[in-house]
């Protein structure tokens, strides 16, 4: 292995624990975490312009040529974030980010897929071979399914849970990465909960929900008079959360026009508000999320590179259900709130992809709770439509009710229309799993417009 290869893998010995239960703000730090042998983990070696390089690959690492990356190569036709290589029941997969080059497994040009053991995995001009580790590698995990809020009791997410008790010991910038409906914002409410930082606020910015003239006042704040508009000055939400976390969700969907002032702010640790000139000093955990590859935004210049190393001084990758299907026992007991599960339903749904992830899984449980299991699963078949439910005005406003005539033409038009909104945003979300961005798309309209909605009629 080459000096310039980074471990990631947590340092052993690290004492801590679970938020109390008495005081949920608190962290406790009791908990030891417990080391588990990993057999026949697999290992990349390669020669390079650095010479000879081994690495045993436990989790999910980064390779490229940027000095932040998980794995450094010396291969001028390598790019900068080139591909991730990732650990899973099967073996060694890889997925590439976007790079300039490609990469390739045994000769062939792939976008993703397994490397098997034995095999070659080919990146700019460099081969790597994929072979067993010489020994059993150990990596530590929590010890019990649960840290605050989030609950697993699978290898992938006791070692989540374990790698976020380490990083609480410290005042880490932290980039959740996850596909949409995995949970992330859990998990960063567990981050806050669970940290030195738990008796301050807790703030949430989504950068998809704000319009780029808002997001600026919204995150620095401003003075009066800054604009128009403006007729008394604000804090923003980064002094907002002084002492404690900010949360910058969506930060995938942060304009470009913004990224430079985010950095400086991650830089200098000040803030200047809209209209001043004096920088403010600042004392905030910044904590992100995206379900977007930020990597390949990198390589496709639509992301800044030195934006992306700042946020992700820790970065951590929250699985997809489809690869913790052991916790889908667990999910369903909370979920269900004590109602029995049938095993053979367990196994049933162990068989799915579940596209939306936990978020997914709750509503089939509340769904099937309404309307029976069997109901639930040939609705989740395609054995029923799949189209939203009709969309019916209230009595209130039922046609040839002549309580609507009865009102001003402006009267009944407003309140019919809000039935006519409320009815569509209700079937529109539960076609799209509560997944705003989906919906919007689907609908044609921006998200700013569909949490607006949702405000509105209160969903």
């Amino acid at each position: 292995m080459g000096p310039n290869n980074r471990d990631t893998n947590p340092n052993a010995g690290l004492r801590s624990g679970p938020m109390s239960k008495a005081n949920p703000g608190t962290a406790i730090l009791t908990e030891t975490l417990v080391p588990t042998t990993l057999e026949r983990v697999p290992t990349l070696s390669w020669n390079d312009l650095g010479g000879a390089h081994e690495r045993a690959i436990t989790g999910r690492l980064i390779l490229g040529t940027a000095d932040g990356v998980d794995i450094v190569m010396e291969d001028p036709a390598v790019s900068r974030l080139h591909a991730e290589v990732d650990v899973r029941k099967d073996g060694l997969w890889v997925r590439d980010l976007g790079s300039r080059n490609g990469t390739y497994i045994e000769g062939i040009r792939v976008e993703s897929g397994r490397v098997p053991e034995g095999g070659t995995l080919r990146v700019g001009a460099t081969k790597l071979l994929v072979r067993p580790a010489d020994g059993p590698t150990s990596i530590d995990l929590w010890p019990s399914n649960s840290y605050g809020p989030l609950l697993g009791g699978s290898l992938q997410m006791r070692r989540l849970f374990a790698l976020m008790a380490r990083i609480n010991v410290h005042d880490t910038t932290v980039l959740l990465q996850g596909e949409t409906g995995t949970g992330k914002e859990l998990v960063v409410r567990a981050l806050h909960d669970t940290s030195p930082r738990a008796g301050g606020p807790f703030i949430i910015v989504d950068c998809a929900a704000l319009p780029e003239s808002l997001l600026e006042s919204e995150l620095f704040g401003h003075t009066r008079g800054a604009f128009t508009g403006a007729t008394s000055s604000r804090a923003g939400a980064i002094e907002a959360a002084a002492g404690g976390t900010l949360f910058l969700d969506e930060i995938g969907e942060l304009p470009t026009s913004m990224q430079p002032k985010l950095l400086r702010v991650l830089e200098s640790r000040t803030i200047r508000r809209l209209g001043e000139n004096e920088p403010r000093k600042i004392d905030v955990r910044f904590v992100s999320a995206t379900h977007r590859d930020l990597r390949r935004m990198v390589n496709e210049g639509t992301f800044r590179e030195d934006l992306y190393f700042r946020l992700s001084v820790v970065p951590l990758q929250v699985p997809p259900l489809r690869e913790r299907l052991d916790d889908l026992p667990l999910l369903m007991a909370e979920f269900s709130e004590g109602h029995p599960i049938e095993p053979a339903l367990i196994e049933e749904l162990k068989r799915r992809s579940w596209p939306g992830n936990v978020r997914e899984l709750r509503n089939f449980v509340t769904r099937s709770r309404a309307l029976g299991v069997e109901h639930t699963l040939a609705l989740s078949r395609g054995e029923s439509t799949d189209q939203p439910p009709a969309l019916t005005p209230p009595p209130a406003v039922q046609v040839g009710d002549t309580t609507l005539a009865s009102k001003p033409l402006q009267g009944a038009r407003e309140e019919w229309n809000d039935a006519f909104e409320q009815a569509y945003l209700r079937a529109l979300l539960e076609k799209h799993g509560d997944n705003v961005t989906a919906a919007a798309r689907a609908a044609g309209v921006n998200r700013t417009y569909i949490h607006r909605l949702i405000q509105k009629h209160r969903i």
